[in-house]
């Protein structure tokens, strides 16, 4: 399998996968599990779904932290499984899918990678069905039976549509794109730089030891104040990998 679990606390697990350096989580309660994105296309949530299935076999829920396809174009692994995302998610793949599809197929050909672009090329995004946090600083809890995960809407950052799960029993943070270990945060063209540092802020509010990026590592608080610092002096950030 393309990936490996690394446990964070008591039932809550990040998964490491090598394609852009990508983290995905889980989280399992007595009665339901989170899955934390998707990945990027029918074959990868395919591997991610058979992956969660070895470590539980409880009822899923889906949370989505963004559109953007390494988040998300794997859903239609997760057939009839409720899937959360901001309310401004569902619209934004809708209008963007066809345009990241053809880009990223298009890389991954031209690296001489066909499966994968074979694999995006084929994949039709299957959009959020559970719009929730409609506005900036909005909560919306998921009682996974005796534990509850927290979908927080920290405001514009990386997307207009950020979405981030907090798990407060055990003090994990998954943060999506809002921050990255081993590279400066990606600002696309559909990125707030001037908003971000505020996000996060709203983020670090929270109680957490551990916080997951979308992309890299698990990282502490320590090196998450130092990246918010970094995004409270800048205003634009280059690319730091070719991502959506």
């Amino acid at each position: 399998m393309d990936g490996r679990w690394i446990g964070l606390a008591d039932g809550v697990y990040a998964r490491r996968h090598a394609e852009l350096d990508l983290t995905t989580g889980l989280v399992l309660g007595a009665e339901r599990a989170l899955v934390i994105d998707t990945r990027g296309d029918d074959r990868q949530g395919a591997e991610l779904a058979a992956a969660v299935r070895a470590v539980t076999a409880l009822p899923l829920l889906v949370a989505i932290t963004h559109a953007h396809f390494d988040h998300c174009f794997g859903t239609s692994a997760f057939p009839g499984v409720p899937v959360y995302a901001q309310a401004g998610c569902a619209a934004a793949l809708q209008v963007t899918a066809a345009a990241q599809r053809a880009v990223w197929a298009r890389h991954y050909r031209d690296r001489g990678d066909t499966r994968t672009a074979d694999a995006l090329a084929g994949t039709v995004p299957v959009l959020p069905d559970r719009p929730v946090c409609p506005r900036p600083g909005s909560v919306h809890a998921l009682d996974l039976g005796g534990r509850v995960a927290e979908l927080v809407h920290p405001g514009p950052a990386h997307t207009g549509h950020d979405l981030a799960v907090h798990v407060p029993d055990a003090g994990v943070l998954f943060a999506g794109d809002l921050l990255e270990n081993g590279a400066p945060p990606s600002a696309g063209p559909d990125a707030y730089p001037r908003d971000w540092a505020g996000a996060v802020a709203i983020l670090r509010q929270r109680v957490a030891t551990t916080y997951v990026p979308g992309h890299g590592a698990p990282m502490s608080p320590a090196e998450a104040a130092v990246q918010h610092a970094e995004l409270a002096r800048w205003n634009a950030f280059p690319g730091s990998r070719q991502e959506e």
